[in-house]
């Protein structure tokens, strides 16, 4: 539990460039980053977007920068109205660390440049978090170059830092290759929810997507994007679909109007085996993924783990997935079957699982422990905590608010 003041390890300033709190990946994750703090008996102030959900948490005290007229979401990726709200960031920032002596200041993505002018203000100690590679998201010449400029703050930013998170190995490797000599800690991400499935809902969902006693259920949880790989998932659907006519795919994702374009484009029987559903909240989605008998992962780039694997190791259910970087960083064949990154392959793959229920046993109970054994909510706080402790002895005089 979070301690009373005069017990505070330490003041902690927490930037986050992103609609606080909100369903996806950095928001979820700085959830957690706060509430690891509070635990450990730091006192938060996190400073944000004026958008997203209302979220409490005992120990953290959020500051939002005044609602700008017509801004009513945040799209992810660089935009004037992002670098816009970046630039009240700042200012908000400013008037906080004149107010009040910070110890650490942590900046997350673009934020961490905000952290670096921020730090030497009140002699703060500063911690730059990178969530991306910004070359993931390439896409025209302009963007291209928004993302190499991009690229250039956040080298200067971790020359500045006095240590840097980074979520998972890839990330971990540019900022030591960059030859700075930061000191880096790769904290890896956790499932997005620490709510387990409930049997009685596990049942109810199973009955909705699985009318049929022998029915198997094959579930996709993500976004339509080009590396997601979800053309060559689609692809494979007629195959798997003809041979197995109790197969039911079930698509949790995707905006309405991609929705329809890949409902349109699925043949007739491939068509009546898939079912779309708007995406579901995490602490309603173990349910859903507990209910299925294999998920997907059809990932072909990235170098961040898919934070949609940490959900499916959490579910304990066969896990059919690529071969490529980003799966195989926390997927081998233990815990999962791996293929080609092709249609034909990603069908054979599904038809190996629906064939061998032992198999998907074996693969289901071996992923859940992975999760109880590292990718869980006391592991990321140890790891948090450390980087935290490496700093030294932050504590200070910490100066009311005036």
């Amino acid at each position: 539990m979070p301690q009373d003041e005069s017990q505070r390890k330490g003041r902690v300033l927490f930037i986050a460039p992103q609609p606080f709190f909100e369903w996806r990946g950095s928001p979820i994750r700085i959830s957690f980053n706060l509430r690891a703090l509070a635990e450990a008996g730091y006192a938060v102030d996190l400073l944000t977007f004026p958008v997203g959900q209302a979220w409490d948490c005992p120990g953290v005290t959020v500051h939002r920068i005044p609602p700008v007229p017509g801004v009513r979401d945040v799209p992810i990726g660089p935009s004037p109205r992002k670098a816009f709200l970046d630039v009240l960031l700042l200012l908000k920032g400013l008037a906080l660390v004149r107010r009040i002596r910070y110890d650490v200041i942590h900046g997350v993505e673009e934020a961490g440049a905000i952290a670096a002018l921020l730090a030497p203000v009140r002699g703060s100690r500063l911690i730059f978090e990178k969530h991306s590679d910004p070359a993931s998201y390439r896409r025209g010449w302009l963007r291209n170059l928004v993302l190499w400029c991009y690229a250039r703050v956040e080298h200067w930013t971790a020359a500045r830092a006095d240590a840097v998170i980074t979520t998972g190995p890839g990330l971990a490797a540019q900022i030591r290759g960059n030859g700075h000599g930061v000191p880096v800690h790769d904290i890896f991400d956790i499932p997005s929810s620490l709510v387990e499935a409930r049997a009685e809902e596990v049942a109810r969902v199973r009955r909705t997507l699985a009318p049929h006693a022998d029915d198997l259920v094959i579930l996709y949880v993500g976004s339509f994007a080009v590396y997601q790989g979800v053309e060559l998932m689609f692809k494979s659907v007629p195959a798997v679909a003809a041979a197995y006519p109790r197969a039911r795919f079930v698509v949790i994702g995707g905006t309405p109007e991609q929705v329809s374009a890949r409902r349109a484009a699925l043949p007739g029987p491939a068509a009546e085996a898939v079912t779309f559903l708007d995406p579901i909240a995490p602490d309603v989605l173990p349910n859903y993924l507990a209910a299925a008998d294999i998920l997907l992962s059809p990932r072909l780039s990235g170098v961040n783990t898919p934070l949609k694997l940490l959900d499916y190791l959490k579910a304990g259910r066969a896990i059919l997935a690529t071969n490529t970087p980003a799966n195989r960083l926390i997927l081998d064949e233990t815990n999962a079957v791996l293929v080609a990154p092709e249609a034909m392959a990603f069908a054979q793959g599904i038809g190996r699982l629906i064939a061998d229920a032992g198999l998907r046993e074996r693969l289901g109970h071996e992923a859940r422990l992975q999760v109880d054994r590292t990718y869980n909510f006391a592991g990321f706080k140890a790891r948090l905590s450390a980087c935290y402790a490496a700093l030294g002895p932050v504590a200070s005089a910490v100066k009311e608010r005036g």
